[in-house]
């Protein structure tokens, strides 16, 4: 019988995972709860990713074990946290061999297979890669929303918790953003949005990034400034692995990855347009960065079937 794989992408709002089989044919795909991994409890997560695994491999109708099961998982770019969840996911007999790698070498994998390029991600958090021709790689940003997370769906939703207090003191726009805040947080005052956005998780405060945009639509001044400022971030990850990794022989590809860039979302034309404003000559890859098909393209390359 033919060996299985399960490739998980874990975020800060929600994982998939997708089982394929050795030709890298997808058999199955599911959407599960946040795969972040916390960094003071990082084992904490292995029930929830052995979850969404089973999960898979029930819709695939596969019962026995995946040869591999390989998690590409947002904050898990610390070894010590990787050692401890991959051993807390083996204890769990989830698969015959459990590794954990991060979201970006999963993209990565998807974007440019082996090759050369630039990766931008902007989702709940935001952060870039980049892997020269000759192999080096290359961080930029990822630094959590206390240090970075700039252009990201966080950084956007805490904009819009400004733009509405500021609305509500009168110190700003009136736009309409602080009713729209509050039938999202479902808060019945202004003055309640201070305990909430106190003890608000980063993908509940993602989640008010919408409002942002729907407010440019309807020719908010602050917001379409806000929207152009974090496009202009993104482009400034591009600009900075673009320098770091030169010189290029020929223009590197450029994947854009993540619930706010990925064709079709709203913050990749903005980003676009800033990433050809540089006049750096790059290749924009046009086709949609699945982390969780790299995360499975990893797990079979653990047994040195390539990817197709």
């Amino acid at each position: 019988m033919s060996r299985c794989f399960v490739g998980i992408d874990g975020g800060g709002t929600h994982t998939t995972a997708l089982v394929t089989d050795e030709q890298g044919n997808e058999l199955a795909r599911v959407e599960g709860e946040a795969g972040l991994v916390d960094v003071l409890q990082p084992e904490a997560g292995a029930h929830t990713l052995a979850d969404v695994a089973t999960h898979a491999l029930a819709e695939a109708r596969i019962t026995e074990l995946p040869a591999v099961l390989c998690c590409a998982l947002a904050g898990a770019g610390r070894e010590a946290e990787r050692i401890s969840l991959e051993r807390a996911l083996s204890s769990l007999r989830v698969a015959e061999q459990a590794h954990v790698t991060t979201d970006f070498e999963a993209a990565l994998q998807d974007a440019f297979g082996g090759g050369a390029g630039i990766l931008v991600i902007s989702g709940t958090g935001s952060s870039a890669w980049g892997r020269a021709p000759d192999g080096r790689c290359v961080r930029a940003g990822g630094w959590g929303h206390i240090l970075g997370d700039e252009g990201s769906g966080y950084a956007l939703g805490r904009i819009t918790l400004m733009l509405a207090m500021r609305e509500y003191d009168g110190r700003g726009e009136n736009a309409g953003f602080m009713p729209a805040v509050l039938a999202e947080t479902g808060v019945a005052t202004e003055e309640g949005l201070v305990r909430w956005a106190a003890s608000a998780g980063k993908a509940e405060i993602a989640a008010l990034a919408p409002i942002l945009f729907q407010a440019a639509q309807h020719g908010s001044l602050s917001a379409q400034d806000a929207i152009e400022d974090a496009a202009a971030e993104i482009a400034m990850h591009v600009a900075a692995l673009y320098d770091r990794l030169g010189p290029w022989e020929t223009p590197p590809a450029v994947a854009l990855a993540g619930g706010l860039i990925e064709p079709g979302r709203p913050l990749r034309e903005p980003a676009l347009r800033e990433i050809e404003a540089l006049t750096i000559p790059v290749a924009i890859v046009e086709n949609r960065i699945d982390a969780a098909r790299g995360a499975a393209g990893i797990a079979r390359s653990y047994l040195g079937i390539a990817s197709v």
